[in-house]
């Protein structure tokens, strides 16, 4: 199994050492590549002394081209899977293991870790909450299934979701509206219950403002998704 770990990362100086030593223990051999979205700290040092690789990017991409920076690196470079971690700790990558376990059984594209899947899990604050239950509501028919948890970045994809994603993937805010992409292609998703971990430095940039601008930018671009499906059939 060729496996490529990416950590998309902005200032996570204070995460990604720890971050890093858990992936390297979770799937030992694995590399791991942090894709720095040009950090105004540390970040890119830390990384490279945790033993990652670092991709460095020229300009400031924002989430999505970080992560399709490293999915199309990873499809160049002849990878089978990709799990993405992200830099802040919040994702616990013991289990990735369990994550690839279903990608190859289940015969999917795309494993999720949700932190909603059986229904449980605490909303972080009321506008994302509502945020979620809106999605989920949008995506279902879009989808043709549930998914609980769309706003996860945790995740862990084959090679045919690299080979699309690293020619067309969202550039910001990206976890949503890239379901959309897979199921244009007629690709399956399954979600893996996870427990989710507070952040371990830092602060989240995401304020109730951020939230209500973050729903309308997703819901139009999978409205643009969906024309754009029609427009192809």
């Amino acid at each position: 199994m060729k496996l490529l770990v990416i950590i998309p990362a902005f200032n996570e100086e204070g995460a990604i050492r720890t971050v890093i030593r858990e992936v390297q223990a979770a799937v030992p051999g694995a590399p791991v590549l942090v894709i720095d979205d040009c950090s105004l700290d540390e970040t890119k040092a830390a990384a490279r002394e945790a033993g990652a690789q670092v991709l460095p990017l020229p300009h400031h991409l924002g989430l999505g081209g970080c992560v399709q920076a490293g999915y199309k690196l990873a499809y160049e470079l002849g990878f089978d899977y990709v799990a993405r971690v992200d830099g802040d700790g919040q994702h616990n990558p013991a289990d990735i293991p369990r994550l690839l376990e279903v990608l190859q059984k289940k015969n999917v594209q795309m494993v999720i870790g949700s932190r909603y899947s059986e229904g449980g899990g605490e909303y972080s604050s009321v506008p994302r909450g509502l945020g979620i239950m809106l999605f989920r509501m949008v995506l279902r028919p879009i989808l043709g299934k549930a998914v609980h948890d769309p706003t996860s970045g945790f995740v862990a994809v084959n090679r045919e979701a690299l080979k699309v994603f690293s020619h067309s993937f969202p550039l910001e805010y990206p976890e949503i509206e890239a379901l959309v992409v897979l199921q244009r292609k007629r690709f399956q998703f399954e979600e893996v219950e996870c427990i989710f971990r507070d952040r371990m430095a830092g602060q989240s940039t995401i304020t109730p403002m951020k939230s209500f601008r973050y729903m309308i930018h997703v819901l139009l671009g999978v409205l643009v998704n969906i024309l754009r499906k029609r427009a192809v059939s």
